[in-house]
């Protein structure tokens, strides 16, 4: 693949095509093997602070196109964003050039504390509001449009007033942001709450989804006996989640998808296995939508 020089990376788009998340266990093998993967996504939180790991993460970038995700931004507090963790974000953003950007609804930080999970909001008109001003704010500190991302919850709040669903579109309707549709997380939402997963499909409008994700879950007994639906990222892509893939693909169309693996990380062999399933799925219904169109 083309390079570039050490001073200078090109912007690249993402391709409609499967990528993989690129996690540190295997920084070394890419660099020196450079596997045939349409497109990388980094957690843009472990690149902030400069040296090897941000050296890693450009020649990657000189090589494919790639995605930041963000993890720690907290569009969910109402105290509004930490713009030092902003400006951080913003510089890395400026300095890779990533084809997508995204983050979480979800909120994490309180009182200046950081805290290590992505926690779920109030699906509220008040809560719709704090996430609309933070996303707003972050798309002008980026100069561009970000992704937001579905959450994968356990609990829902006593008072809703919005289903989750209605809750993204309408924040995507606001801002003019765009939809990282995590297809395993509406499973894993959908079996803790009795939702039905093609409702939710349905309710996102499919010019605003840019990426879909794709990650394994865990299935835990309670004390109670009941059993809880685990959005952990550690196992392969369930069938039930590649069943409501391609329901999200006769949906929204292609999208680069993601193959999303952080728990019992495996050898990068399994993962390029993972994508080339998501690979078949994509070609398949680009096949379907090119026979409908004739």
């Amino acid at each position: 693949m083309p390079g570039a020089s050490h001073n200078a990376i090109d912007a690249r788009p993402i391709p409609v095509a499967a990528g993989i998340g690129l996690r540190f266990p295997h920084h070394d093998q890419v660099l020196r093997q450079q596997p045939p993967v349409a497109w990388f996504e980094v957690h843009a939180e472990n690149y902030l602070g400069g040296g090897s790991v941000r050296r890693v993460l450009e020649r990657v970038r000189r090589d494919y196109p790639l995605s930041l995700h963000g993890v720690g931004l907290s569009l969910g507090s109402a105290e509004g964003l930490d713009r030092a963790h902003l400006g951080r974000i913003a510089e890395l953003v400026r300095r890779i050039e990533p084809g997508l950007t995204s983050e979480h609804l979800s909120w994490s930080v309180v009182d200046g504390e950081y805290l290590a999970d992505l926690l779920p909001l109030p699906m509220t008109e008040e809560a719709l509001d704090v996430v609309c001003r933070n996303v707003e704010q972050t798309q002008d500190a980026l100069q561009r449009r970000i992704l937001v991302e579905n959450p994968a919850t356990y609990l829902q709040f006593q008072y809703c007033s919005i289903p989750e669903w209605e809750f993204i579109a309408a924040l995507a309707q606001r801002t003019g942001c765009g939809i990282l549709c995590d297809v395993n997380n509406i499973h894993v939402s959908a079996c803790n709450h009795g939702w039905d997963p093609q409702r939710y499909l349905d309710a996102l409008p499919p010019a605003a989804v840019g990426e879909i994700h794709l990650a394994g879950h865990a299935l835990r007994t309670l004390d109670d006996g009941s059993v809880v639906c685990i959005d952990n990222h550690g196992a392969r892509v369930a069938a039930e989640v590649w069943a409501l893939y391609e329901a999200a693909l006769r949906r929204f169309g292609s999208k680069p998808t993601l193959i999303e693996w952080d728990t019992d990380i495996p050898a990068f062999e399994l993962l390029l296995d993972e994508a080339a399933t998501a690979t078949a799925l994509l070609r398949r219904a680009a096949g379907a939508r090119h026979a409908c169109a004739a």
